[in-house]
């Protein structure tokens, strides 16, 4: 089940904080200062995050490159839980969290994003959350900050395309063949989701 973007926002320093459907996942969009020159824009700060009440803390920093048509996901770490904010340096993607939080209202639950080189916007996905994206060109890079470490013996996840979460990626609209895409084996064999699985000791 998709959302429509709620309009509350809060603004202040240089970043535009945007409220989903879901608690606790946000969408932020950095304030771009340009001129003859090019571009600048801060894309962390801690100072001003806390201003917005975005407290998390970071400890490791991530950068992938792929083609285009390449799914990664859907990941979580069942411990040491990852809250991820994540962009796009070059190119583009279609970003989806997942609501895995047993005690949530929103359990289940999907939202995306169309992040991009050109709109730079950020996206937050708490702890708690699967995480995926669908790159939309060639070459694209996409970098994000973790609030802790990868480890590998807690890594977990649910298949893209599992018909409970129903998630659209918009495959037509973004004129991706789904029957070309560029997926891992490990992504190949995830487990489908289970409405009665508590899939965290924390959430």
């Amino acid at each position: 089940m998709a959302f429509v973007i709620m309009s509350y926002k809060k603004i202040m320093n240089n970043f535009e904080v945007i409220k989903t459907p879901i608690k606790d996942l946000v969408v932020i969009q950095p304030k771009v200062f340009g001129d003859e020159r090019g571009f600048f824009l801060e894309t962390y700060n801690k100072k001003s995050f806390e201003e917005l009440g975005l407290t998390m803390e970071f400890v490791q920093d991530n950068h992938s490159k792929s083609k285009k048509g390449v799914l990664r996901g859907l990941h979580f770490q069942t411990q040491n839980t990852q809250g991820k904010l994540v962009r796009v340096a070059k190119g583009s993607v279609y970003d989806v969290a997942v609501d895995l939080r047993k005690d949530s209202e929103t359990f289940g639950k999907w939202y995306g994003v169309l992040l991009t080189e050109a709109n730079k916007t950020m996206f937050y996905v708490p702890e708690g959350f699967a995480h995926g994206f669908l790159t939309l060109e060639d070459d694209t890079e996409f970098m994000y900050k973790c609030t802790d470490l990868y480890s590998p013996e807690y890594d977990s996840g649910i298949m893209w395309n599992d018909e409970t979460i129903g998630i659209d990626w918009k495959f037509e609209e973004f004129r991706i063949d789904p029957s070309e895409l560029t997926i891992s084996d490990k992504d190949t064999k995830h487990q489908n989701f289970d409405r009665n699985k508590k899939y965290f000791e924390k959430y």
